[in-house]
């Protein structure tokens, strides 16, 4: 069992999370149960997955949980790429969260390494 608080990729995948939900609080209201809430849905999954896989009994279930957090987290980076595409946020607001986001997704692949060995 991890103590899942003290991990970086968790606290800085927190991050990202409050600042999709900030960044997603100007898209229009015919977003609501779209683009807004898909992505806020993964920007929730990748800090939960983390924390629910360091609640677990085996690393080897926590790297299963690590391989859902990448997952998520390349969702969530096609949906904030989708949200400059369709214009809804300009590129610079979005690359401040896809640098951070890329940063997640190299911790996680390191741990999932470790976890491998």
């Amino acid at each position: 069992m991890h103590n899942f608080q003290e991990l970086l990729v968790w606290q800085k995948a927190m991050t990202i999370a409050e600042k999709v939900y900030l960044l997603s609080t100007s898209f229009p209201k015919d977003e609501k149960f779209g683009l807004k809430s898909q992505l806020r849905r993964s920007a929730i999954s990748v800090p939960s997955n983390i924390a629910e896989g360091a609640g677990r009994n085996t690393n080897n279930e926590f790297k299963h949980f690590l391989g859902i957090a990448s997952g998520s987290s390349n969702e969530m980076y096609t949906q904030l790429e989708l949200c400059h595409r369709l214009k809804l946020v300009p590129k610079e607001k979005i690359a401040l969260i896809l640098n951070d986001l890329i940063e997640v997704q190299k911790i996680n692949y390191s741990l999932i390494q470790k976890f491998s060995k």
